[in-house]
């Protein structure tokens, strides 16, 4: 019997976050790109992580961007030619935002200029031609782009490029995700049958 690994957990959990998303959205636009810093940014893991948790605590103030976000997944890494990036998925009701590059562009815009003072950067992955796509509109009932979506989130699940290896803190995590969508419970007096 095999062990169970971080990476297995991390990848397992992945998918029932998804599958509450998609109970709870019967389309999700899967958004997806990476938040990086110009090659000139000396930038340290810590101030890293703090735009990264400043960009996720302001998704309530910011509207215009994050309206209708219902759940997100990124993994800070780091490689000796990027240096500390992410990558992100932010996921959104599908019924109301429908631009996926759009929208991608307005949240790595917004990480450039507003979030990290014009040192951050950002790769848009809409402007990309996959094979595999499991990004953008995620209908519930279309299995095989939610296999793509799993197979693309499984690689930032990966330890490869950890942070462990810059990071002095034991309490900075690579991986953070959204909140489990609470259930939808039946709210209200059931519908009586007319005769």
């Amino acid at each position: 019997m095999s062990k169970t690994t971080k990476v297995d957990k991390r990848i397992e959990s992945n998918k029932k976050y998804v599958d509450a998303l998609q109970k709870h959205c019967s389309k999700l636009n899967v958004i997806r790109l990476d938040l990086g810093y110009k090659h000139n940014s000396d930038v340290t893991l810590e101030e890293a992580s703090n735009d990264l948790n400043r960009l996720l605590s302001n998704r309530r103030s910011k509207p215009s961007i994050f309206e209708h976000n219902v759940g997100y997944t990124c993994k800070k890494e780091y490689t000796k030619d990027k240096g500390v990036h992410i990558h992100a998925f932010f996921m959104f009701d599908g019924q109301k935002v429908q631009k996926s590059a759009y929208k991608a562009d307005q949240i790595g815009k917004y990480w450039d200029e507003s979030i990290t003072k014009e040192k951050g950067s950002y790769h848009n992955c809409h402007r990309n031609s996959y094979k595999k796509n499991g990004i953008g509109m995620l209908e519930r009932k279309d299995n095989t782009k939610r296999e793509y979506l799993d197979e693309a989130m499984e690689y930032i699940c990966k330890d490869e490029q950890s942070i462990e290896s810059i990071s002095d803190n034991k309490n900075d995590r690579a991986f953070t995700r959204g909140t489990m969508p609470k259930k939808k419970g039946n709210i209200g007096r059931p519908r009586s049958e007319s005769i």
